[in-house]
Parts: structure tokens; sequence; C-alpha cells
């Protein structure tokens, strides 16, 4: 937890009208967020994460010559922890902390990148960059490596990252002085075009969330062995779309019974059913998002509360979700112009 009590926070594309990084309240009987403070001191901050105590909110900066930029959490808001690090890489859209470093997905360029973290929390110089080879079938979306994600696995070992354009996912360490290495990758269907993934609770199997077809792939994970298993593909939705479906992104319930998908285009968020094994699901339900364009979900700590981040209308809904059948009823909203991102400490 943040100091100060339970905090949200929000990224948003600041060359779209957004205010930078919102940090809000969260009232923990009804999962309510209250606006504290905002600032802009990175331009475009659309993906954010905290340190594992929660002292430490990082950012991305998606622009052109991409960076990393740290801020220290205090009762007041945030407080820049240093100058942005570049990243070697154009467009970062993710980040993940993993072996005492920051990973960032550049989709631009296509690759991964490696900035250690200091005792402080700050960040140092960049370490290291891995560029991803590769294409796919699609003429606009495909045409090189677009890593769109990257996160460590639950174990902790491996670091796992998304590719759009070449239709895989690869599993990476780094090594004794701290260069990103390919152990292994995995190739998903030609056309897919995987953005997210998430993990089960009992870390066993991994959702893989595509966003050119409204699909997850359900993968088998072997953590010690660090390789991924493509399985079946299934749709998200109850129906073939009318018009663009692109979904965003995935977050599994703790105790594994649900999870969720939101897709843009129909702003709609599906509740996936899981079976015991976490090998299948069914989508039970699909419901608005209570916006346009939802960009991100976020799941409260306890599972009881779920919100999206919605891009073009320039909120964040939240949702009370019911214990058994995982539906969400939404329940509020914030304003938050050109949303992309919402975290909960």
């Amino acid at each position: 937890m943040g100091k100060g009590g339970s905090r949200a926070y929000v990224g948003s594309f600041t060359a779209a009208g957004g205010r930078g990084v919102l940090t809000a309240a969260v009232e923990p009987d009804s999962g309510a967020l209250t606006v504290l403070s905002a600032t802009d001191a990175v331009p475009d901050p659309s993906y954010l994460a905290l340190s594992p105590t929660g002292e430490t909110l990082y950012a991305v900066s998606e622009t052109n010559n991409g960076a990393l930029a740290a801020f220290h959490v205090t009762a007041d808001g945030l407080r820049p922890a240093g100058a942005p690090v570049p990243v070697g890489g154009d467009g970062p859209t993710h980040l993940a902390g993993y072996a005492g470093h920051l990973l960032s997905a550049n989709y631009g360029s296509g690759s991964v990148s490696a900035v250690p973290v200091r005792p402080d929390g700050g960040l140092g110089a960049l370490a290291s960059v891995l560029l991803h080879e590769g294409s796919g079938p699609h003429p606009q979306r495909q045409q090189g490596p677009h890593a769109h994600q990257v996160l460590a696995d639950p174990s902790g070992r491996w670091a796992v990252s998304v590719d759009l354009g070449t239709d895989s996912v690869r599993v990476c360490t780094l090594d004794p002085v701290n260069d990103l290495k390919l152990h292994h990758e995995t190739a998903l269907r030609p056309g897919s075009g995987p953005r997210h993934l998430a993990f089960h609770p009992r870390g066993h199997r991994a959702y893989v969330l595509n966003e050119l077809a409204p699909t997850v792939t359900v993968c088998r994970w072997n953590a010690a062995e660090g390789v991924l298993q493509a399985g079946p593909e299934i749709p998200v939705l109850t129906s073939v779309p009318d018009g663009d479906a692109y979904p965003s992104e995935i977050v599994v319930a703790p105790d594994g019974r649900f999870a969720w998908t939101a897709t843009r285009g129909e702003d709609v968020i599906s509740v996936l059913a899981l079976d015991a094994a976490g090998d299948r699901f069914a989508v039970t339900a699909t419901v608005p998002c209570g916006g346009r364009w939802p960009r991100d979900l976020a799941l409260d700590p306890t599972g009881r509360y779920l919100y999206a981040a919605n891009e073009r209308s320039g909120d964040v809904t939240w949702f009370t979700i019911d214990a058994d059948t995982g539906i969400p009823a939404r329940a509020g909203a914030i304003e938050a112009p050109a949303a992309s991102c919402v975290i909960l400490d």
C-alpha cells in the first residue's frame, strides 16, 4: 500500500489532452475513486507500475524517443525521482519489474529494454536492449516486430514479452552482466496479433489476449523450463462484431474462477468463466464498459472491484463484481481525459 492509504493511479496521453498521471483515493467499502492530484512531469505516461513496496511509481513515456520515469509516492502526491531514462527504443507501451531492473516493451521499435533500479527506487542508465525479429500477415500492423507487453512470470525467474507484430511470445532472462537474452519463443496463430497476457494465480497457465482477432489463446506455462505451450484459441465475444473489435486487456480473479477482457470498438467487458483446471473458459456475459475505447482493466487486490480506463470518453469507470457470477455492475466514474492505464496499490 502506498503512503497515505489505498491509492489508484491513472496514466494518460498528454498529447491528447490527458493530465499525465492522476492519483486517486480508493474508498475501501465501495471501490469508489476520488481524484487527489495530477502531474504532467512526463509526456504521455501511458502505462504505470508500482514497486513492490508501493513507495515508487514507474511510468513509460510513450514517445518516439521513449523513456522510463520514477516517482516517489508521498502523502501529498507524486514527486519525480530523477530525470527520465531513455530506453533506446520507440513508443514504450508497457513496463514491469524483473530481477532488480525495470523492463519496458517498446512497441515502435519492437524491442525490450532493461534499466536497473537503484536502492532508493530511482533508475540507473540503460543496461540492455533485446531486439525482436519477425513479421506477420497483417499488411499495416505486422510489417515488423511490435513488443506490446513485458512482465515477470509468477516464479520471478523469467521475463515474458508479447509481440503483436510477430504473433509470438518470447521468454528471456538477464545474464550475469545484465544483458537480456532470448530463452524461448512461442509462435501463435499468424495474424492473431497478441497484445497482453495474464497468468492464472496458480502459475501453470497463461491467457494471451489477441488484438487483431477478439480471442484468447490458452497456454500451458512451465516455469521450471521457461517454456510456453500454445493451446486452444477461444473467442471473447458472444457474437461476430459488426465493426471494430480490438481487445486491449485481460485480468484474472485472485481465486482463478473468472477472467475479464476489455474490447475497444465494441466497448464491452467480457466475463470468462474458467474451468477448474484453467484450461478452458466460457463467455458468460458481456457488459458495457461505461465509456468508449476501454484501453485497460484493473482489479483491486480483493477481486471485488473492477476498473476500466476508457481512452476516448476520458474516464475511469468502476464496477462491483458479483461473487457468484463474476458479472460486473457499474458503480461510478471519474473524469480522466485520454485515460490509458489504471493500477491500484
